[in-house]
């Protein structure tokens, strides 16, 4: 049925919706890819590769704490965006999967629960020694010890850096070869393979996609439908219109 003005979809479907730092810009984080983003003021090679962290980890200690303390600032909380995806998860009758870039927890914090954090996860720590991974809200330091396996000196952010695979990505490719509409809000549309999750969902799944941006991304031409603008206000609407089938 015709569910939104862009597409057609039945309200049993699944839906896959990918996040970017889009979406968080408007809480007061940073993206990074922005020609005033993260990656134009610090080099990947510095703190974002195994290599750095073998090479220096107090430097990537170091810039991983100061984002951790600017994601803890009360300022910081979930917007409008955050919250519509939210509700969509739990008024949509089928299946909502959220996959997010992001490494922030405001998806979390607005209430998605169907969730996977291909990037991992800032406010968790992982353990080089046992494999574990804690929540974690402090500074980490080489002094840090493992609350697991008690370890000083092994843990590392738990987040994936370039040249590490993403998580959960056999589950992500199973949702995307069963889905009828595949959304990408709020991403550059050039970082793989979150990049080829729209052809994945057309190819192998028929699914309509739909991106939701600021601007057109590079993968503009792949999806069938857009909507441009602020997350706040694309969002929300294009929440609304989908919810307005089903209640």
């Amino acid at each position: 049925m015709n569910i939104v003005g862009e597409i057609q979809l039945s309200v049993d479907s699944r839906i896959v919706i990918l996040t970017g730092a889009g979406i968080s810009r408007e809480s007061g984080l940073a993206t990074f890819r922005d020609p005033d983003g993260i990656w134009a003021r610090v080099r990947i090679e510095d703190v974002a590769t195994p290599e750095a962290f073998a090479r220096d980890p107090e430097r990537v200690h170091a810039f991983y704490n100061a984002r951790r303390k600017g994601l803890l600032d009360a300022a910081v909380t979930p917007n409008a965006a955050h919250l519509a995806l939210a509700l969509l998860e739990a008024e949509w009758p089928g299946e909502v999967l959220l996959v997010t870039q992001n490494i922030d927890d405001l998806h979390e914090r607005a209430g998605s629960a169907n969730l996977i954090h291909m990037h991992g996860e800032l406010l968790k720590a992982r353990c080089l020694a046992c494999g574990s991974a804690s929540a974690w809200r402090q500074e980490m330091t080489g002094e840090s010890r493992c609350p697991s396996c008690g370890e000083t000196g092994s843990l590392r952010v738990d987040v994936v850096w370039f040249g590490e695979m993403p998580y959960e990505m056999a589950r992500i490719e199973r949702a995307l070869g069963d889905c009828g509409l595949f959304v990408s809000i709020g991403t550059s549309g050039n970082v793989y393979p979150a990049a080829g999750f729209v052809a994945e969902a057309h190819h192998r799944a028929g699914a309509h996609c739909m991106e939701l941006n600021l601007e057109p991304s590079d993968g503009a031409s792949l999806f069938d439908a857009a909507r441009y603008g602020p997350a706040t206000e694309v969002v929300p609407g294009f929440v609304e219109d989908l919810l307005k089938a089903v209640r």
